[in-house]
């Protein structure tokens, strides 16, 4: 069973989008996108810096627009089962007919914007520990003020909190943990400082009509699978101030019965988290468009 899976903010890097604009309609695609959400999402994907794609109100969009563009480019697939990593879920909503394009990018847009109103109030971030045994290091994050934001397996947990927590964390890290890294993200996501971004979202979520689920929706709130359009677009409206179990999804995963994964672009994060959480499944994660084919060949083995 195929899984297809979209990353979350930081994945992003300064030119990524260039190679894929250069695809058939690829580019025209994108300035549609791009006129529909008031973004330019074309030269953030070739020409800003760093700095400028680090902006979650840029980010976000770029993320789904990058994932939705890549996934078109594998042509048209049915896999067993889709998720998302934080704003990968609004890319794997469109994967499982829940939402269209435009309406995923519409949400996106208002998402990361209110994410980035919310990050401004107090200054936050996030570092990913590499190592160390989750119930020695949460109690332990708990004890400086932080949130496990992310919990994603495989040996990583994501902390989230204030500036100077995240100091405390790299001068007193958990007993285990071989590093920490600071994340290229402008806020404390899924956490209690996100809490004012979900009444903005819950708002917007009003005005779309979502589908049910076509494949198995897995979720990131508790990595269960989500039968119903409406519980997807709850769900990613209450998402934004909640902690991802990524850990849970690919448990999920598992159980359904798993036997390749691709990632969609920027791919790479998943796939490495794949790698060590489910040994013996294939991956192949899209970073440029010469992993097409690669993607192409493991789809027409296990897809169902």
């Amino acid at each position: 069973m195929l899984v297809l899976v979209a990353p979350g903010q930081g994945a992003q890097t300064p030119g990524f989008l260039t190679p894929w604009l250069d695809l058939p309609g690829a580019a025209d695609r994108v300035g549609q996108w791009s006129d529909a959400i008031g973004v330019d999402l074309a030269h953030y994907g070739t020409e800003a810096d760093a700095d400028a794609i680090r902006d979650t109100a840029v980010a976000q969009p770029l993320l789904v627009a990058s994932g939705l563009l890549s996934a078109a480019a594998l042509g048209d697939i049915a896999p067993g089962a889709v998720a998302g990593h934080s704003v990968g879920e609004i890319t794997a909503a469109v994967f499982a007919g829940v939402l269209d394009d435009t309406a995923a990018l519409t949400l996106v847009r208002k998402r990361g914007l209110a994410m980035a109103e919310a990050a401004a109030i107090t200054g936050t971030g996030m570092s990913a520990l590499l190592g160390g045994d989750p119930e020695v290091t949460i109690p332990h994050l708990e004890k400086l003020g932080l949130t496990p934001a992310n919990v994603n397996g495989a040996g990583q947990i994501v902390a989230a909190g204030t500036l100077e927590q995240l100091a405390a964390l790299d001068a007193d890290k958990p007993e285990g943990v071989r590093r920490v890294v600071a994340l290229k993200v402008a806020g404390a996501f899924h956490t209690h400082h996100m809490a004012p971004a979900v009444d903005t979202l819950a708002k917007a979520a009003e005005d779309l009509s979502p589908g049910d689920p076509k494949v198995t929706y897995v979720s990131n709130k508790d990595g269960q699978a989500v039968a119903t359009g409406a519980e997807v677009l709850s769900r990613l409206v209450g998402q934004v101030a909640n902690p991802v179990r990524w850990d849970l999804c690919m448990e999920t995963f598992k159980e359904l019965g798993v036997t390749a994964l691709v990632e969609v672009c920027p791919g790479g994060t998943l796939t490495g988290l794949a790698k060590r959480a489910l040994p013996g499944v294939p991956t192949v994660a899209l970073k440029t468009p010469a992993d097409l084919d690669a993607a192409r060949a493991l789809i027409a083995e296990h897809l169902n």
